[in-house]
């Protein structure tokens, strides 16, 4: 769920003549540091800010929340699986596609292997977001929708494109889980065994 981050803005002045700058990136490292020493409920977005040497209304330029902050860039990324999904052959499966597309969604450098964990263990066992998370999977499962209603010529409501996304994101949800737990395995090793087993109907 991490990708590309917004651009680099002018924060408050440090010091005659220059300027702090900061970034989506740099308040996620902070923010994650804090996250880890005093614990999700108890950072604040004043906390996050002071750290990262801004102000309060300066963090309100990058991110609504502290909640979003946890989500990082995850509305660039979800533009980018729409192009993903329409850049997919016409005469795919589009399980086999949805398949594709949702593995190199999850695929991030080796670097950022470690906060991706962090991330997809706040976003899943931190209370305090499951209602916001809610929000993020609808936001998911309405990419997957379009896609399936797209190549099944269907709306997007109707029963086939809505179960394809709930299902794919049950999967998804699991290996998320899986990889958890099991810190050795590969993220999406595990999820396209997980999208492949769906396709197949489990046979």
């Amino acid at each position: 769920m991490t990708g590309p981050t917004r651009d680099h803005t002018s924060g408050p002045t440090t010091g005659p003549g220059r300027r702090r700058t900061t970034s989506p990136a740099e308040l996620e490292r902070v923010a994650f540091a804090l996250f880890d020493s005093d614990g999700f409920d108890r950072t604040t977005v004043e906390r996050i800010a002071r750290a990262a040497g801004i102000g309060r209304r300066t963090f309100f330029r990058y991110f609504d929340s502290k909640n979003d902050v946890v989500w990082g860039a995850f509305t660039e990324r979800l533009d980018v699986m729409r192009e993903r999904f329409r850049a997919r052959p016409a005469d795919e499966p589009p399980l086999a596609a949805i398949r594709a597309v949702v593995v190199e969604f999850n695929r991030v450098d080796p670097a950022e292997t470690a906060r991706h964990r962090r991330r997809l263990e706040l976003i899943l066992r931190v209370p305090a977001l499951q209602a916001h998370s809610t929000l993020r999977y609808a936001d998911w499962r309405a990419v997957v929708a379009e896609f399936a209603a797209d190549r099944l010529g269907e709306p997007v409501s109707a029963l086939r494109p809505q179960v394809i996304a709930h299902s794919t994101l049950g999967a998804a949800l699991a290996a998320y889980e899986h990889w958890l737990s099991t810190p050795r395995v590969d993220l999406c090793a595990v999820l396209d065994d997980a999208l492949r087993d769906l396709s197949r109907g489990f046979a």
